[in-house]
């Protein structure tokens, strides 16, 4: 099978990969208001020390899972264990990305459209307070855009692991990387910028509480696409000879840049335009497609600053749903036999169908609900505040149950790679991790009943 099966061509393939499936929309704009309003740089702090630990021993547990098994979620959960249960945290983190690419690919709609109003000068449109809300309830505005978008994503993954996903990630990453250096610099030099960014870098303890660290925890999961299926399928695309610590380590520090850099490009832009309210940040839709445009109005450049955010924002969007479609594709043809093309093809009913859902659900299917919430904000909480801190438990118990410490040694030190941070991973995963994910579980369970506000 391993003979069979694609594989990213090295080390740069994988990370880059690996780095587009975590750069999205979640660092974009969620890890901004989340930093801006539990604490600015104590939440920073808390983030990087969460993603040195946690997050780095959850992506060594995806990629070792899927390097030793060579197979995408459900079969890297068979591999080593008859236990139908263990079986059961296989099928949820194959099911999560199918379920999440839909929704995800509506919102990337959205971003399109923006992008495309800025590159015909509609800029005064953008910045009209009502524009977002008139136009996610136009159900045809909404429809067709996501419909570009689904296309863009499956026409890369159609095109194969080489040829497709690795080759638009060596590509898109470094321009990305480029973009939010050049935003980041302009937003930098605004006129009381220099407020927002030292609110954002410099740790203020009296900001510090406890929501502090579950808000960073949660958007540290999220943000490294941690069960997704993704870094189990990317872990069984691996050749033996990239080590997994270096990758991870290189897929640590992309990623965090990148939310870091999302923190400079927006918290002092904003900080300039509300004259340092922090409130303005908002949170959710309402940053990026309401507030960033009217930051952009007051700016100057508008038009330009539009067009770069938002290609910016595409192509974080784009290498997210490309990875996650990926993961559903590789299912799949691991567990149906079905190959690339028809494997494609069913994935772009299945995202035409829940997609739609989730475009309309502002228009046309408004007054359908569940449990009181619209298609895709039940979606989004059906995945990532139940299903994914549940799939992660699994991929947890099952290393410490199944797989074991010595086998995640073996694999992480083929062909002369290292496991520098041995003892860190053993002691996270054992006594940590899955307390981690039951706070994650808990509290977004507890967000979304309103009993607690994160």
């Amino acid at each position: 099978m391993d003979k069979k099966r694609s594989h990213f061509s090295g080390k740069i393939g994988f990370v880059l990969a690996a780095a587009g499936a975590s750069v999205g929309l979640g660092n974009i704009w969620r890890f901004p208001y989340l930093a801006a309003k539990y604490g600015g740089g104590a939440f920073l702090l808390v983030y990087i020390i969460l993603a040195l630990t946690f997050g780095y021993t959850m992506i060594i547990s995806e990629t070792v899972m899927g390097r030793i098994s060579r197979r995408s979620p459900i079969g890297a959960f068979q591999a080593f264990s008859d236990n139908k249960v263990y079986h059961a945290g296989g099928w949820i983190n194959a099911i999560i990305p199918i379920l999440i690419v839909p929704y995800y690919s509506t919102i990337g709609g959205w971003v399109l459209n923006y992008l495309f109003q800025y590159l015909v000068g509609n800029t005064s449109g953008v910045a009209r307070d009502d524009y977002f809300t008139s136009f996610i309830s136009n159900g045809v505005q909404t429809e067709t855009w996501f419909l570009v978008f689904a296309f863009f994503t499956l026409v890369v993954v159609f095109a194969g692991v080489r040829n497709g996903i690795e080759r638009v990630a060596k590509f898109m990453m470094p321009v990305l990387v480029v973009l939010s250096l050049i935003i980041a610099v302009y937003s930098m030099t605004r006129p009381g910028a220099l407020a927002g960014i030292k609110y954002f870098l410099i740790p203020n303890f009296d900001n510090f509480s406890w929501m502090t660290v579950v808000a960073a925890m949660g958007q540290m999961f999220y943000s490294l696409s941690i069960a997704m299926g993704i870094l189990i399928t990317f872990g069984s695309y691996m050749k033996d000879d990239v080590h997994i610590e270096e990758a991870t380590v290189n897929v640590e520090i992309f990623d965090t840049g990148i939310a870091i850099m999302a923190g400079l490009m927006i918290i002092p832009a904003v900080f300039s335009f509300s004259n340092g309210d922090a409130t303005q940040l908002g949170a959710g839709p309402s940053l990026m497609f309401i507030t960033l445009p009217k930051v952009f109005a007051e700016m100057g450049m508008t038009r330009i600053m539009g067009i770069i955010f938002f290609v910016l924002v595409f192509f974080a969007a784009l290498t997210s749903a490309i990875a996650l479609s990926e993961s559903a594709i590789s299912t799949f043809e691991d567990e149906l036999n079905w190959n690339r093309h028809v494997s494609t093809l069913v994935m772009a009913g299945i995202m035409i169908f829940f997609g739609s859902l989730s475009s309309l659900g502002y228009g046309p299917l408004a007054n359908v609900t569940i449990l009181g919430m619209q298609f895709l904000d039940f979606f989004d909480f059906l995945t990532n505040s139940v299903m994914m801190p549940i799939a992660a438990i699994f991929i947890c118990f099952y290393i410490i149950k199944v797989i074991g410490f010595h086998a995640v040694e073996h694999e992480m030190t083929k062909e002369g790679g290292t496991f520098k941070r041995k003892g860190l991973y053993q002691f996270m995963i054992k006594y940590l991790c899955i307390a981690f994910l039951l706070v994650i579980l808990i509290s977004s369970i507890l967000q979304v009943l309103g009993i607690i506000i994160i």
